[in-house]
């Protein structure tokens, strides 16, 4: 079971997805105002504020099953899929859209880090990728 506490603008108040939270959830990941649980399926669930990765609606297909970890920054969220592909949701241009890098993140992926505002995903064969704000 998940309990959470504090504002309902950070993201405590998972009223809304509280049932699918009762059980099976093996880790939890946030973002500045959001949260991301990982379910021992390989579902996720996600709540809080849209814009920080609490509505993950546009790839819920994606984040049915199959995923092995969740790697939130300050505005978004980067699931690792088992069979090394990531996807991601949250502010696009802090590391919610990956499209420009995403034939690199198709397959091969071993880990994410994520910072304030980007993502760093490494490779199988020790090669980087990063995406988000490049300032």
């Amino acid at each position: 079971e998940v309990v959470t506490w504090g504002p309902a603008c950070s993201g405590a108040d998972c009223s809304a997805v509280a049932e699918r939270l009762a059980a099976g959830v093996s880790s939890i990941t946030g973002s500045a105002y959001a949260f991301a649980a990982l379910k021992d399926t390989g579902e996720v669930v996600t709540w809080g504020d849209a814009y920080s990765g609490g509505d993950c609606r546009a790839v819920a297909d994606r984040l049915a099953a199959g995923v092995s970890s969740i790697t939130g920054n300050g505005s978004a969220f980067a699931a690792l899929k088992n069979a090394g592909k990531v996807v991601t949701w949250g502010l696009a241009e802090r590391g919610g859209d990956c499209s420009a890098v995403a034939d690199r993140l198709a397959a091969g992926v071993s880990s994410i880090t994520g910072n304030g505002s980007a993502f760093a995903a490494l490779k199988n064969a020790g090669k980087v990728v990063t995406w988000g704000l490049a300032e």
